[in-house]
């Protein structure tokens, strides 16, 4: 499917503000000024994308979190100067964009913290006419996929819970990825061909 980025001049001038949600807060891969805990409303977390790349293939899909319509969503907003605005892009394009399961925008973020400044953010948001779209899926459908599924970044199981350990530090608790890690604890994770 065609990737559809942001045009240049759509972006706001000077500094790049990119929101995290899944493992962008914990592995952001790119270099930035600050990080600030942040809320974007309109959109919620949800493993709704299935990942033939990363956490998965195209024969074993995983799962990996989108933002998808309706709820807020907790997350990180990172400040990447904007000498490393294009470098940054091409980075997020090359790592999210892979099939195109995902659309830029920009969304307004409330920085949490005393000043409770509001930025425009790139965000990363589920397509929900791309094939990739998993929909609402059952914690118990979730952990089909996710127990036993591995791609190019690893494990599915390890980004699930990589994911929750990085909101309960931040105070944030989803209660159906802590309930996915629970069961996740309790199966025995796949063990790689040697």
């Amino acid at each position: 499917m065609a990737i559809r980025p942001i045009p240049d001049e759509d972006l706001p001038q000077g500094d790049l503000w990119v929101f995290g949600y899944g493992s962008l807060m914990w592995r952001p891969g790119f270099d930035y000024i600050a990080e600030f805990p942040a809320r974007l409303i309109g959109e919620h977390r949800a493993l709704c994308v299935f990942s033939h790349h990363h956490r998965g293939t195209a024969e074993r899909p995983g799962l990996v979190l989108g933002l998808d319509r309706g709820g807020t969503c907790q997350g990180t907003v990172f400040r990447v100067a904007e000498s490393l605005r294009k470098v940054t892009l091409d980075y997020l394009r090359e790592r999210e964009q892979i099939t195109g399961v995902y659309r830029e925008v920009l969304r307004s973020v409330s920085i949490e913290s005393d000043a409770r400044e509001r930025v425009q953010a790139l965000a990363f948001v589920v397509d929900r006419s791309h094939p990739q779209y998993a929909g609402a899926l059952t914690v118990e459908q979730q952990l089909h996929y996710v127990a036993h599924s591995h791609g190019a970044s690893g494990a599915n199981r390890d980004y699930v819970i990589s994911t929750v350990k990085t909101l309960e530090a931040r105070g944030c608790h989803d209660e159906t990825l802590h309930r996915l890690v629970t069961l996740l604890q309790n199966e025995a994770p796949l063990q790689e061909a040697e």
